[in-house]
């Protein structure tokens, strides 16, 4: 399933990184956050299919693809859905560094619920990713980039991305996938809704 999305989520790193220049918020972050949020609203997305059974869980373990010169990890953003986006950007920072140093444990790179793959700082505008077993589910980011766009009868231009969710059909059909996905759409339009829940 492939999403576009105009992401008003830009503005609200811009300005928050203004006010925190040390922070270097990243475009991750908030998709990070927006899906663990996704989730929360769409429990049925957030399971994994074991062996003969579906297993849901309560938090948004997010698994967040690096690439290393060993090829990709996943290093787990543990209850992502409970932590604010300055501790995932802070955490993402240093699971990201440790990752490529070949110092993550193992029990900090398994057991995700939910994984998130962007290759927007590669230029990548869209891609299909491959599910990492037993999750049901992983986002694929592209990148963010001014696109015309139509609004109130004028074509103006505005930040976009392009997101491609991949499911296991055991555990996530077509329907609910899309639902998660006009969920995760709409709060990266109006990045707001996070400091509401």
């Amino acid at each position: 399933m492939v999403m576009g999305a105009e992401c008003r989520a830009a503005d609200m790193r811009a300005a928050i990184n203004e006010l925190y220049p040390d922070l270097k918020l990243s475009i991750n972050d908030i998709v990070i956050k927006v899906a663990a949020a996704a989730l929360v609203q769409h429990p049925q997305v957030n399971a994994s299919f074991q062996e003969k059974t579906i297993r849901y869980y309560e938090h948004a373990d997010i698994g967040v693809a690096v690439a290393t010169e060993n090829g990709l990890i996943t290093p787990v953003v543990r209850g992502a859905d409970e932590k604010s986006l300055l501790d995932i950007a802070g955490e993402v920072r240093e699971l990201a560094e440790r990752a490529r140093s070949r110092k993550l444990k193992p029990e900090e790179y398994t057991g995700a619920t939910f994984s998130i793959s962007n290759l927007g700082m590669f230029g990548i505008d869209e891609f299909t990713a491959v599910i990492n077993p037993p999750e049901g589910a992983i986002l694929a980011v592209g990148v963010m980039m001014p696109r015309p766009v139509a609004r109130d009868r004028e074509v103006v231009i505005r930040q976009t991305m392009r997101v491609t969710m991949s499911c296991d059909h055991r555990v996530i059909d077509g329907a609910v996938g899309a639902q998660f996905l006009r969920t995760f759409k709409q709060i990266m339009e109006n990045p707001l809704y996070l400091f509401l829940v």
